[in-house]
Order: structure tokens, then sequence, then C-alpha cells
């Protein structure tokens, strides 16, 4: 909206480009961020799980220039590469099609293009160092406090964007009004993240164009390929008990340990003991969060009103589509930010809160289920029911993954092409051998289920 004055809070990936986008209707943008600017050769802290980039991300990043970019960046992922603990491996592919697949990013080079493309837009002013203290969601004022100095200011905005993270400050300050819901919900899982180096001669120790998967019933390590031939490995192991972090307090522990459950993976890691001892365990938070706007002082992006576990890889295109979908709710309703506010959260917040169930879900599918032959038997009958039929039965991953179908709509798309499923086998009066196939599969449990 021409001329608004919009202070967005964090340069993160939702931030970054959702500043673009408000630039690029005629606002006058300010972010502010706490760390310190990656621009100046410092890196970008905060998370650093790599990230799965699809066709939502993708389509966002469109919409900024910065698609390609962020592809020559990307390593293609085709599919999950199972790792048994005898050491054979089992390739799951992702897609239904051939040439689908998600990309595996750094983190930090991606938030980086992003503030990057930010600093160049014409109306968007980035600053660093500064934390969001406080907001007054009636005038859109808000304290910053510069960290070096513990300085604070008054600062005043026309609309204020919520774009700094699960532990949003401006969401906090929304949670003290009447009628706002929190939830917020850990795992009893953490996660812990490793590298395996490139080899010797600069290449791959593993296939390059899979996410890497150590399924062990309970817990897991899973691994994701960088384009300078490392692997970006995140163990997810609960935080207490029987294998967990807790359990392993010596070199020795961790190295037999390792050697038992990960036996392939020990060889590509020479320095696993030191890896183990110095990275941090770090926790995994799903938050749901309503409503996420106030009037047309205060919206809510991202983490800051839906943080995700990461277990269904859609956590920043989710991100980016909460953008991208506020960019257009706000060209729907010119001269009405209140109004374009409401519908951005009206129509997006069920299938964000699906999400989370599906990632939920999905984390127990990849660390119990992906090795099971039941489960690839079923994978296999739904790409042969998609191959069939493409416009009648979808997988629900590739709903999710490789189509801009908004979530919940996927899910309850997903439950009736089951039900057809199940009505037409059941006219058909299906041979007993394909009966028992489908039991086999496991199909027929999820069909009632």
């Amino acid at each position: 909206m021409k001329d608004t004055r919009y202070a967005v809070m964090g340069a993160g990936l939702a931030g970054s480009l959702m500043s673009i986008l408000l630039a690029r209707q005629g606002g006058q943008v300010r972010v502010f961020e706490s760390r310190p600017d990656p621009r100046a050769g410092r890196g970008v802290g905060g998370k650093s799980i790599n990230l799965a980039v699809s066709v939502r991300g993708l389509h966002a990043l469109n919409q900024v220039g910065l698609r390609e970019t962020i592809l020559s960046q990307a390593v293609a992922m085709r599919g999950r590469m199972i790792h048994a603990t005898s050491g054979g491996l089992t390739f799951q592919p992702y897609g239904t099609r051939a040439g689908e697949a998600i990309q595996s990013v750094s983190r930090g080079a991606l938030n980086l293009a992003l503030i990057e493309a930010a600093g160049r837009e014409p109306g968007v002013e980035l600053n660093f160092g500064g934390k969001c203290r406080d907001v007054d969601p009636e005038s859109g004022g808000f304290v910053i406090e510069q960290l070096d100095t513990g300085h604070r200011r008054q600062e005043q905005a026309d609309a204020l964007v919520g774009a700094d993270g699960a532990f949003s400050a401006v969401r906090a300050r929304l949670q003290r009004m009447n009628r706002f819901d929190y939830q917020q919900s850990y795992l009893t899982h953490g996660y812990k993240e490793l590298t395996i180096p490139a080899t010797a001669g600069g290449g791959f120790a593993m296939e390059p164009n899979a996410l890497h998967i150590w399924p062990r019933g309970g817990f897991m390590m899973i691994a994701l390929p960088n384009q300078d031939g490392s692997f970006t490995c995140t163990l997810f192991w609960r935080f207490e008990g029987p294998d967990s972090f807790a359990n392993l307090t010596t070199p020795q522990e961790v190295l037999d340990y390792f050697g038992r459950t990960f036996p392939d993976a020990v060889s590509f890691m020479p320095d696993l003991d030191e890896q183990f001892r110095d990275n941090p365990v770090n926790s995994l938070v799903t938050v749901r969060s309503r409503p996420w706007h106030h009037g047309d002082r205060i919206v809510l992006i991202g983490d800051a009103c839906h943080a995700v576990v990461p277990f269904y890889g859609q956590g920043a295109n989710a991100a980016f589509e909460d953008c991208v979908l506020l960019d257009e709710a706000m060209r729907a309703h010119p001269g009405d930010r209140a109004g374009a506010f409401a519908h951005y959260d009206a129509t997006r917040r069920e299938h964000v809160n699906t999400l989370a169930d599906l990632a939920l879900s999905n984390f127990v599918e990849m660390r119990d289920a992906t090795a099971s032959p039941l489960f690839r038997g079923r994978k296999r009958l739904e790409r042969v029911l998609h191959r069939l039929a493409p416009n009648l039965f979808i997988p629900l991953y590739t709903m999710v993954t490789f189509t801009r179908i908004p979530y919940g709509d996927a899910v309850r798309r997903a439950r009736r092409q089951w039900q057809v499923v199940r009505l037409l086998a059941l006219a058909a009066g299906l041979p007993l051998l394909v009966v028992l196939l489908l039991l086999v599969t496991g199909v027929l449990v999820n069909l009632f289920s």
C-alpha cells in the first residue's frame, strides 16, 4: 500500500522476503534484526538445519526474481535413501514423475541472498544489531534496544510485521491482550547437527541426489547434501533415557554407539567425537496462535504465528507462502489494511495448523516406518494409482510438496481419494489376491483410519 510506513521485525527468511514485497507495493519499509549484518562476512546466525525448498518456496522466490539464483546454489534430492543397520540401502523416490525433486539449500546462504536482495530494493532500509523490546498495538509504536550499547529508542510505523521467529517479541505483546490464544508444545526429542565432509577429491561420500535417513525406530539421523560435497547431518534423539543425548557422555561411548547404530556413517566422519562434544543440542517446538493480526497495525507471518517441526520439509516453504498470500490479500484490499490482514488470517490459519499435524506425524513415519516393506509397498501403490489416474488420484506427499494446493485441502482430498478407491474395490469385487496385496501393503488399514 503506497507510502505506508512498515516496520518488519526480523530479517530471517520470511521477514526479508516480506520487506521486498511490501516495498514493491510502494511502502516505506524498515527492517529490524537483532543479529549482525551477514553481508559484512559474519555469517547468518540462528538455526542451521539445511532447508528442503520445494514448489511453494520456489514460487515465492520467483515473485522477487530469486528462483534461479537459489536453484543454482541447491542440490536436487529426488528421494529418500534409507540406510539399514546392516549397511543396505533402499531408495524411495519423492515424486511420481521424472524430474520431481526437492532442493537442499543452506539456510544461511538462502537468508543471505534474501537480505542482499532486500538491501538492493528501493524503499527498504535494513537495521541490524537491534532487538524489539516492546510494541504498542494501538499506535504502531515500538521500542528497539541496540544490543551493543544497551540504548533504547522509541520508533513509530503505520503497521508492524512480526517476522521474528517462534519466540516473537511482537506476538508476545499480543499474547497479553484479551482473547489471544497461544499454544506451544515441545517434542521429547531434540536435535544436534553434524557434518560429513567431502571426500579427499572434493566429491560426495554418498549419493548426492537424495535425503539420507537412518531410521532406527523412535529416533533417527538424516543427511542433506551441500554443493561443496559435504552433507549436513542432523541427529533427532530424545533428550533423556535410552538412545538419548544424555546417555552418551564420553568420546568412546559416542564412537561405540555410532559404530553399532549408524555403522556406515562412522567412516565418513573422522572427527565424530569432537563434533558430538562441541555442537549444541537444540529443541523442537510447535507454535499455534490466533489471531495473527490486530486491526490495521500488526500482522504475524512465519514462525512468529505457526512454527512447525521440520519433518515434512515445509517450514520455510510455508513461511514464504505466507508472504505471497499476505501480499495478494493486501493488493486485493487497497486502502484497507485491516481487511487485508483479516482475510489473510482467516484463510491461511487452518492450513498451517494442518501442516503442523502433518509434520508431527511425518516424524513418526520417517523414524519408524520408512524402513518397513509395508511402507514401501504402500508408496508403490500410490505411484501406480497416480499413473493410472493422474487427475483423480494424487498422493498426499505430492500435493503438499509439488503443488500449491492449500495444506488442509490436500489432506481432505487425500481422504476422499482413498474413500473412492475403497468403494471401487468393493464394487468391482476385487480378487482375493488383490485384497491380500492391499492388506500386506497396509492400504486397507489407511482407508479405514
